[in-house]
């Protein structure tokens, strides 16, 4: 077995009809949040270890520069979804539509078989291409694509992460063929043989500079790229959850030390934590990318919920969790005599993503987005 997860950190509890906040100290871990199809019986989900409609699947957290034109993004959606002539896709879903007004950015979690993530993403990407245009983009999340970024993880036992790294390449290759005047730059596995980080190349891009100089742009793939569609990343790796905690003021410089203070980087830092501190909604929100580790939990960091482990072709990983990441970020606002208003995870964690996604496919339901509410802490 290539990979496989310990399903014990799997939370099935259900809230039906509205979102929920729930309160850290008192529950001691995030809940999901989902309003189900009536006759799915939540309490009985699939069986993530065995179930062999699970073993293939990968998931790709399609990251496309809109949000303020939500029919605009579901369009997206839905041609990963449905081919030309309307048909649907077999073995596909939409599982979430996580849209940001401020950031004007959407991630939209498509999951589907290694052997058909190429064509679906392929297809949300073309259409994304013909509907956003990034010279007229305004938004506080840094961005340079229409299609800013593509990442795609393994979900299922036979699948390893060099075959996602394969299948991100193709996919890279395939949008900078079909929509000329594209551009790609690779990450992760997919960056062969170095293997550099998402945050490294996008420093060597000047993504956190928002650089508009698309001539001094070396791309991996395609041609100097064009203004409408800017510079895409595209890569594979081992599953990364995107969780971001809003502190309740406008001091960005207070947000950006407690940025540095638990990012991976510094003495101290949580392991495999990525973040950036960014205004948002009259707020500041450290928004962070929290990758999955190689190895154990680290045990100077441990105390609290466990974290969700899984291996890889018998190789351990586990990511923080949630409430980790949020307890760091109250623990250094509040020295400082500042609270936070709550925690976003934008999609799932491996654990759910996986879950759900079986549940959707068994169920076929294509556009499970519209059956969820925003995940919230």
């Amino acid at each position: 077995m290539i990979y496989s997860y310990d399903t014990s950190a799997f939370d099935w509890s259900v809230h039906r009809n509205t979102p929920i906040v729930v309160d850290l100290e008192r529950v001691g871990r995030h809940q999901l949040l989902k309003s189900l199809p009536v006759g799915v019986d939540a309490e009985n989900p699939p069986n993530m270890a065995s179930s062999s409609l699970g073993r293939r699947l990968v998931a790709c957290l399609l990251n496309v520069s809109e949000a303020r034109r939500k029919d605009l993004v579901e369009t997206v959606a839905q041609a990963a979804l449905y081919n030309a002539e309307g048909a649907r896709r077999e073995g596909t879903t939409v599982l979430n539509i996580f849209n940001d007004h401020d950031y004007n950015r959407s991630v939209i979690t498509i999951v589907a078989s290694i052997d058909s993530i190429r064509e679906v993403v392929l297809a949300a990407c073309e259409k994304a291409c013909g509907l956003i245009d990034m010279s007229a983009h305004v938004g506080v999340h840094p961005c340079m694509g229409a299609v800013d970024l593509i990442p795609i993880y393994p979900l299922g036992e036979e699948v390893p992460v060099e075959e996602c790294a394969e299948e991100a390449r193709a996919v890279a290759q395939g949008l900078t063929e079909r929509v000329p005047g594209t551009a790609a730059f690779l990450f992760g596995w997919a960056d062969s043989p170095l293997q550099r980080g998402l945050a490294q190349r996008r420093k060597e891009m000047g993504w956190f500079k928002r650089t508009t100089d698309l001539q001094a742009i070396q791309a991996d793939l395609g041609p100097e790229p064009r203004t409408r569609y800017g510079l895409t990343g595209v890569g594979a790796s081992p599953y990364v959850m995107n969780c971001n905690v809003t502190i309740d003021t406008r001091d960005i410089a207070l947000g950006r030390s407690i940025a540095a203070a638990i990012r991976e980087s510094t003495p101290g830092g949580l392991p495999g934590v990525q973040v950036l501190a960014l205004p948002h909604e009259g707020a500041v929100e450290i928004a962070c990318n929290v990758e999955s580790v190689k190895g154990s939990p680290p045990t100077h960091v441990t105390a609290g919920e466990p974290w969700p482990c899984f291996s890889i072709e018998g190789q351990p990983y586990c990511h923080a969790p949630a409430s980790l990441v949020t307890a760091r970020v109250s623990e250094l606002a509040g020295r400082q005599g500042v609270g936070t208003k709550g925690t976003a995870l934008v999609g799932f964690t491996p654990h759910e993503c996986r879950g759900l996604a079986e549940l959707a496919l068994s169920q076929e339901i294509p556009e499970f987005w519209k059956e969820q509410h925003r995940i919230r802490m």
